[in-house]
């Protein structure tokens, strides 16, 4: 994936994009339940790109919209994938009403947000009619939480994340926001950090996306 961290212009990202791939395994995790689906992909938070050149990096060819209120790193996003027009980059709201049909992920962006948002941006998302893939720090009170707030504090006061607050959700609250028509899968995503992240995946009963 070396070549992925190539485009980006600077070093320091550059270095982010190597060290993001081979450490996260939400990258990995998204690929095995996109590599076998046809329908359309919206990233909610996708920042500078990353898993839209990730997954056309390991064969996904379906259409991507990628939105961030960061406008910085959506410039970002749109110099490094210039050239491929099925994967559009747009400034947006994360609590905006969706205007998309497909498979939803959001990728460490509810704990930006207090209660009251959270649950409007998962009813978005649950509006656009696929699966929904969430991957979030849990509020659990666990010491692999307290590091997890201290990695997004610093970050925040380091200026790459522009957030107003920091306000993990507990993963019954994740639950009780999408509950209804949808199967719940929860597994544990901490790969090799010391974070406290779970990967939530939501179908539709009826839905006959299957996970590879």
């Amino acid at each position: 994936m070396k070549e992925i961290a190539s485009r980006y212009p600077t070093r320091l990202l550059r270095s982010y994009a190597r060290v993001k791939i081979a450490t996260d395994p939400a990258y990995n995790a998204v690929f095995d339940l996109l590599r076998d689906t046809s329908e359309p992909l919206l990233d909610i938070g996708c920042g500078v790109g990353l898993m839209e050149f990730y997954l056309r990096e390991r064969g996904v060819r379906i259409p991507i919209v990628g939105i961030d209120h960061d406008r910085r790193k959506i410039e970002i996003a749109r110099r490094v994938g210039n050239g491929d027009h099925s994967v559009s980059f747009d400034v947006g709201d994360a609590r905006s009403p969706v205007q998309f049909r497909g498979n939803v992920v959001l990728l460490d962006v509810l704990h930006y947000f207090n209660d009251a948002d959270q649950s409007v941006i998962l009813h978005n998302a649950a509006a656009a009619g696929g699966m929904i893939i969430i991957r979030d720090g849990i509020r659990d009170g666990s010491l692999r939480y307290r590091l997890t707030y201290a990695q997004e504090t610093l970050a925040r006061v380091g200026g790459w994340l522009k957030a107003e607050r920091l306000h993990f959700p507990t993963r019954e609250s994740i639950e009780t926001s999408l509950n209804g028509d949808f199967r719940e899968e929860v597994r544990p995503m901490f790969g090799r950090t010391p974070f406290n992240n779970y990967l939530f995946l939501f179908r539709r009963a009826e839905s006959g996306t299957t996970n590879a």
